[in-house]
């Protein structure tokens, strides 16, 4: 009886849903363009503003135009703080005064270079120069100062001999990887005395850093080289401001990151995923006394993504951003025995980025499958959230896919979760085409968070399934390590699993179904399409298919640690037997690629390889290359152009449907420029 009444209930929400999107606006490709995106929230000491980066289409300049936005936190009214060059890293001062900024907004001139600009508005003042820019910076605890990272300046005599052509790269020597470097050291600016000084002198490339309580040391993480997978190298620092003496910490084969300094100066604490070496596991919050290098986990049993975190004043307690399966909460630790309690229940992405002072109220980005990203106030006591903008009201109007959580067992037993998206006007018990989607990584997740794709797909009548296989982030370690030396094994079944799960639930027609993916969902599709032809059409993205011969081309050391293991020379099996390439002569599926001529992390090589293997042989292929673009691509001409042809492709084979996108139209851009800038257009 309870398995019939779920079932009513199902149908009559889904046509009541239906009945209410029949008049709705269509997604298209251009609607997704034109969303406003909103992120780093910070919060004024106070509490009672929150300013935020605010990026808007210029599709004209085939960019995104960010600028700084400012709304109280107790009427929600929201306006433009910045204009003209974009302003980067937005920073209260401690008192609230004042708030700085990076930008480069000297005329006929590239470095980036702090600017202050009082709350109360006016101009906004450069603080000094600094040859070659500034990277980042952090105020000092009392206000009186501004510490800064910035790379070494190259001499006059460097500079004319790189623009005469002497610019060659002596890859992984020096501070050069694959590309150009440059040492990064730690500054400090006294703004009474309006002067700056070097504080570490060495060669090394600094990835974060934070000032003490005091302001007398800065804890670092660094690592002396710049070797492409050397990530694994950077190392735990101390650094006295005044002498500029550096006491390393850490001395393992393990990546920390994201030092801070505990409230009462007397301990640092940092993420890894171990003390000792890479290990592949979610990120564990460690705590090291900087006498004694001492040091113990203290995240205890919790293996979920731990992101941005918080020391609570009392030093009892650390607050922090992380994964909990297909949903980011905001959490609570007792530093003392590893116990989590989650403090949020908001299906959906929560990323808290800043406190106020008082630590009872936050500023956070939130978003889920029906809502792209607003900034929200969250009160750290009763864990309540509040909208505070709504930056993109036309998204009320769409006709948007519902969508949920499902879970099946794979091959052997495993639960595996996705999340499912239905064609816009789904009827229950009708079966629809199906887009089978395959996350980046290997590590990585579905969150249930927005994702434009999915409605344009849904208003053309697909149902999408999201499944987060073994090998996925946000679970525990055992799932994040399920397709190690497994690549295309269980991860392969996870997918074909979930899809004939679809088809037994009557929703997916197994007659017309398309597989697409980037990076990792590009090697995982291309592997797909080598083991099945149940589907009808492929779309894969920066993909890999030849392990051995990418090995000295992108990143590796994934591969050569955890997914294959060794080299190409001394496990040449193992790479023959996990690169797709290998069974090329099996593909029988339509299949477009994608891929960025810039990508460094799959190279572009890859993608060759598979046209010309599926061209040789006949299959219908289409490859398209896009200059300039790296892994995840910039520009948005180039972002259109590479969805609706994927679309297209899906169209043509899965549906049989000649379709195309109409060319996007000035006007949408000219009327957006006439709306104004409130935050309520």
């Amino acid at each position: 009886m309870k398995r019939v009444l779920a079932s009513i209930l199902f149908s009559l929400v889904f046509c009541l849903t239906a009945s209410s999107q029949a008049q709705k606006h269509v997604v298209t490709v251009d609607d997704l363009l034109n969303i406003v995106g909103v992120s780093n929230p910070e919060i004024s000491p106070d509490g009672k503003w929150i300013l935020y980066t605010r990026s808007d289409l210029d599709w004209k300049s085939n960019k995104r135009v960010n600028n700084l936005w400012m709304v109280s936190t107790e009427t929600k009214d929201a306006f433009q703080f910045t204009s003209g060059e974009p302003a980067a890293q937005p920073a209260w001062s401690p008192d609230g005064k004042s708030i700085a900024f990076i930008s480069a907004r000297e005329k006929d001139s590239r470095d980036r270079l702090i600017y202050v600009i009082r709350t109360t508005g006016g101009e906004a003042v450069k603080l000094f120069d600094h040859k070659d820019g500034v990277s980042s910076f952090k105020w000092s605890p009392d206000g009186k100062r501004i510490f800064f990272l910035a790379n070494d300046p190259k001499d006059d005599a460097a500079k004319k001999a790189e623009k005469d052509g002497d610019d060659s790269i002596f890859v992984d020597e020096g501070p050069n990887g694959q590309n150009r470097g440059q040492w990064t050291n730690l500054w400090v600016y006294d703004l009474a005395a309006k002067k700056e000084r070097q504080i570490t002198k060495e060669k090394m490339i600094v990835s974060g850093y934070e000032p003490s309580p005091d302001g007398s040391r800065i804890v670092f993480t660094a690592r002396k080289e710049n070797i492409r997978n050397g990530a694994h190298l950077s190392e735990v620092n101390v650094v006295d401001v005044n002498s500029g003496a550096v006491s390393q910490l850490t001395n393992n084969q393990a990546p920390e990151n994201n030092a801070k300094w505990s409230p009462d100066g007397k301990s640092i604490s940092y993420l890894a995923p171990d003390d000792k070496t890479y290990e592949l596991s979610n990120g564990k919050l460690w705590l090291i006394d900087p006498q004694s290098k001492q040091y113990h986990k203290i995240s205890g049993q919790y293996e979920g993504g731990i992101q941005n975190y918080f020391w609570a004043k009392d030093g009892k307690h650390i607050y922090f951003s992380g994964q909990a399966r297909t949903n980011h909460e905001f959490f609570v630790l007792d530093v003392s025995n590893g116990t989590v309690e989650q403090l949020t229940n908001k299906p959906g992405v929560l990323a808290v980025s800043s406190l106020s002072e008082d630590q009872t109220k936050g500023a956070a980005v939130y978003s889920n499958p029906q809502q792209p990203s607003d900034i929200y106030l969250v009160d750290v006591k009763t864990n309540a959230l509040t909208q505070m903008t709504d930056v993109n009201p036309q998204v009320k109007n769409w006709a948007l896919a519902q969508s949920e959580v499902v879970k099946w067992k794979s091959t052997d037993g495993l639960e595996v979760e996705g999340i499912l998206h239905y064609p816009t006007g789904y009827q229950p018990g009708k079966k629809v085409p199906l887009i089978l989607n395959v996350h980046g990584g290997p590590a990585g997740v579905f969150s249930y968070g927005w994702s434009g794709l999915y409605h344009v797909y849904a208003g053309l009548g697909y149902a999408s399934l999201s499944p987060n296989v073994r090998g996925s982030s946000g679970y525990d370690d055992k799932l994040l390590r399920g397709n190690m030396h497994d690549l295309g094994g269980g991860d392969f079944q996870d997918l074909m699993t979930g899809v004939d799960y679809l088809i037994q639930r009557g929703i997916a027609d197994p007659d017309h179904m398309g597989v697409k993916g980037w990076s990792y969902g590009g090697i995982l599709s291309g592997w797909t399409i080598t083991h099945t032809d149940r589907f009808k059409a492929a779309s894969v993205g920066a993909m890999v298919t030849d392990w051995a011969s990418e090995y000295a081309m992108g990143f590796n050391h994934d591969i050569r640690l955890w997914y294959i293991g060794g080299t190409p020379w001394d496990n040449p099996e193992g790479y023959k037997k996990e690169s797709s390439y290998s069974y090329i002569d099996k593909v029988k599926t339509p299949t477009i690629i994608l891929h960025g001529e810039s990508d460094t992390t799959d190279t572009i090589g890859q993608s060759m390889m598979f046209y010309q293997g599926l061209k040789d042989r006949g299959v219908p292929v289409r490859f398209i290359r896009f200059p300039r673009e790296p892994h995840g691509f910039l520009e948005p001409h180039h972002q259109r152009i590479r969805d609706t042809e994927e679309i297209a492709w899906m169209q043509k084979y899965v549906m049989g449907v000649d379709w195309s996108s109409p060319p996007p139209s000035d006007k949408k851009d000219d009327k957006k420029a006439e709306s104004g800038t409130k935050d309520s257009k």
